[in-house]
């Protein structure tokens, strides 16, 4: 923990509220350690003072020290919304009597529109791996069921067999918050996965997917092959380990699913965060329009 706070415990007692009472994920929560600790050494190197004893002035400086950082709004409005969990911690503790993060406005962030992928890429992206070799019938499957169910890469590396109703073809997800859902999966996603699993011997492991080492495959693992297929086809495309999800959303919405049913199958808590995807849609019956009418 941090050295200056170790004394208090504040910060430790912080995120073991967080991660028991809250039930965010290990991941998230050294996240938000990562943002305190970074605020806590801002203010004993430029202030002198300790995170207890600050005021909106001192928060607004902060938050300005972001910016001639290079953040991006994005950025600067995750940790100011860290630093504001940590104080509201603080204040239901009566470590303090108020607030210096209370009133202070988050910054104006700009509109974010994720990368996708077109079908045709997908299909391309999918069709990649040779079945004939073990490692690339496991990745196979991998990006067949991550493009027919939307899961985050996390939520599938964590995946386990108890975790696949393989008569139903419905899969389970703990996702963020340790929040469940169940997803369906379609005939492609099924038949590549049950082909992984029928070649599996070691049935020891219980998550479903491993590495040549027959361990649970790590998220940058898995990157690694899908970058390996990206170049393989020659896809000139930046992606990151959420276009797929992206690509999912996305082509569901071109295709007339409603908003709500994608939520539900991404795991959004909030429709707002669905919505990003509505304006890609768009974007794309605009492309659409002008390829394809004759006045376009």
């Amino acid at each position: 923990m941090i050295k200056n706070f170790k004394k208090e415990h504040l910060i430790g007692s912080f995120l073991d509220y967080l991660y028991i009472e809250k039930g965010l994920s290990k991941n998230t929560v050294k996240s938000y350690e990562s943002d305190i600790e970074a605020f806590n050494n801002w203010s004993i190197k430029v202030l002198g003072v300790s995170l207890k004893r600050l005021n909106p002035i001192d928060i607004n400086q902060y938050t300005a020290h972001l910016f001639k950082s290079g953040l991006k709004s994005s950025s600067v409005n995750r940790k100011i919304s860290a630093i504001k969990s940590f104080y509201l911690f603080l204040l239901k503790k009566k470590v303090i009597k108020a607030s210096p993060v209370e009133d202070i406005a988050t910054p104006k962030q700009e509109k974010y529109l994720p990368v996708s992928m077109s079908e045709a890429e997908v299909e391309s992206l999918i069709d990649s791996p040779d079945i004939s070799k073990p490692m690339e019938k496991r990745d196979k499957a991998m990006i067949e069921l991550l493009y027919a169910t939307g899961m985050r890469i996390s939520e599938l590396i964590n995946l386990k067999l108890t975790d696949v109703d393989i008569q139903r073809s419905v899969v389970k997800v703990l996702g963020k918050g340790s929040k469940e859902r169940l997803i369906p999966y379609g005939e492609s996603a099924a038949e590549a996965l049950n082909d992984y699993l029928n070649d599996r011997r070691d049935l020891r492991e219980k998550e479903i997917f491993l590495s040549n080492r027959g361990t649970k495959i790590s998220r940058g693992a898995f990157w690694e092959r899908i970058k390996v297929y990206i170049h393989r086809e020659g896809l000139k495309i930046s992606i990151s380990p959420h276009t797929l999800r992206h690509a999912f959303a996305t082509h569901l919405l071109n295709r007339g699913a409603d908003l709500r049913s994608v939520q539900i199958l991404l795991g959004h808590s909030d429709l707002s965060t669905t919505q990003i995807y509505t304006h890609i849609a768009k974007q794309r019956l605009g492309e659409i329009l002008k390829k394809h009418h004759p006045r376009g």
